[in-house]
């Protein structure tokens, strides 16, 4: 019913960038929270950041002040904006979202498939 696509994963250098990108499809009414977890080799999956219908965001500690969510409501996206990116942020990175279904107005959560980020050398 509802799709979660990511793009924009890739290779980069320590201190560059990269923007995520996350579109739902489907039977859509609204969708409540949208965030981003990501899940490094032999680690469990964490919560990177997140944002609000409203645009309220947190962030985990070791992405602040590098990552910056944002969201297109009118296009049913999420953008994470990664910059200053470090080795260890090397992850699988994964869209998540609360989305409220057309029709029958139940609020049902979705992940994505992932994108990959690798920052080295």
């Amino acid at each position: 019913q509802v799709q979660l696509v990511e793009s924009g994963g890739g290779s980069v250098q320590p201190g560059g960038s990269l923007r995520l990108s996350c579109a739902a499809s489907g039977s859509i009414a609204s969708i409540n929270y949208m965030g981003w977890h990501r899940q490094a080799p032999g680690k469990e999956r964490e919560l990177v950041a997140a944002i609000t219908s409203g645009g309220s965001t947190n962030y985990a500690d070791s992405v602040k002040g590098r990552f910056t969510i944002s969201r297109d409501n009118a296009k049913n996206t999420v953008y994470l904006q990664m910059n200053n990116l470090k080795p260890e942020d090397t992850a699988v990175y994964y869209c998540n979202a609360d989305v409220v279904l057309g029709g029958l107005y139940h609020v049902v959560n979705y992940w994505g498939e992932g994108t990959l980020v690798t920052v080295s050398q």
